[in-house]
């Protein structure tokens, strides 16, 4: 895979190996990011979210921008305030406004907070509002297999995409084959496992990334590449923007790759405890 090369979908459309996480990249310093982002280092998919509370900086940067609309992907996610299906259009369409574009490339459910269990009537919101023309790609986030299951069975449709945590201490491997089972293509937020873990220090990682000559930055982004995992690292460092996309001129042998996946914890490796079935995200 090349940087130019996408990952398919089961909707027939396709994906960048590489997008860009964009929360806390807000007002003018997170406009110039972004637009630095897209036009010097050659991003195209761009992940907000309402919860970000960003999406009128990411639209800014859009506006902006040398980059055509059309050869970028925005993605935003609906929040969990905004599950039952009147509110959950509502909300895309705000959304929308917020932004100043006409359609969103791709829209994910942020968490499904199984306990309130209105994530079917949500999921039916975004298959509506795909056939309403707001919305090109419609996925989840942080979905697991049961979660999957209901909404396929309630509406007949699968997502698209699974945005789900994985890195180096939470690997999430069984929902990464429970994604591939259902034809999901699997996203990976916190890539780096944020600012609360040391994955960055880790000494097996830091090892695999002397040896190619590369940060381990790299070596994480390329792990889940070779995993077919598509990868989402924020960023507001230009010079870290570019390394993250710059890891398609090495190749992780199958030690290496059984070397970082040996570093999972299993549950405790979730950076912030967010079980999908206990985290309750209403704002």
């Amino acid at each position: 895979m090349t940087q130019n090369q996408k990952y398919p979908l089961n909707d027939g459309s396709s994906l960048p190996a590489i997008g860009l996480g964009t929360i806390d990249l807000k007002g003018a310093k997170g406009v110039n990011s972004l637009i630095t982002a897209m036009e010097e280092n050659g991003y195209r998919l761009i992940d907000t979210s309402t919860n970000y509370n960003n999406e009128g900086a990411v639209g800014e940067a859009v506006r902006r921008t040398t980059v055509p609309r059309e050869e970028l992907v925005i993605s935003s996610k609906l929040p969990g305030a905004a599950h039952d299906y009147d509110q959950a259009i509502q909300m895309i369409q705000e959304s929308l406004y917020r932004l100043g574009l006409d359609y969103f490339d791709k829209y994910l459910i942020h968490w499904p907070l199984p306990k309130q269990g209105k994530y079917a009537e949500a999921w039916q919101a975004l298959v509506d509002a795909q056939k309403f023309g707001l919305i090109k790609t419609i996925g989840v986030s942080n979905f697991l297999a049961e979660h999957l299951e209901h909404i396929i069975e309630q509406t007949g449709v699968t997502p698209a995409t699974n945005q789900i945590e994985r890195h180096p201490y939470f690997n999430n491997k069984e929902l990464v084959k429970a994604n591939e089972k259902f034809g999901i293509l699997s996203e990976a937020w916190s890539p780096f496992g944020r600012e609360i873990n040391d994955v960055l220090e880790n000494e097996t990682i830091r090892e695999i990334a002397e040896k190619y000559g590369k940060v381990p930055a790299q070596v994480i982004v390329r792990w889940n590449v070779q995993n077919n995992v598509l990868v989402i690292p924020r960023s507001a460092s230009p010079v870290h923007q570019k390394q993250n996309l710059d890891v398609f001129d090495f190749e992780l042998t199958e030690e290496d790759l059984n070397a970082i996946d040996k570093l999972d914890k299993g549950e405790p490796g979730r950076v912030e405890n967010q079980h999908p079935n206990e985290y309750e995200e209403f704002v």
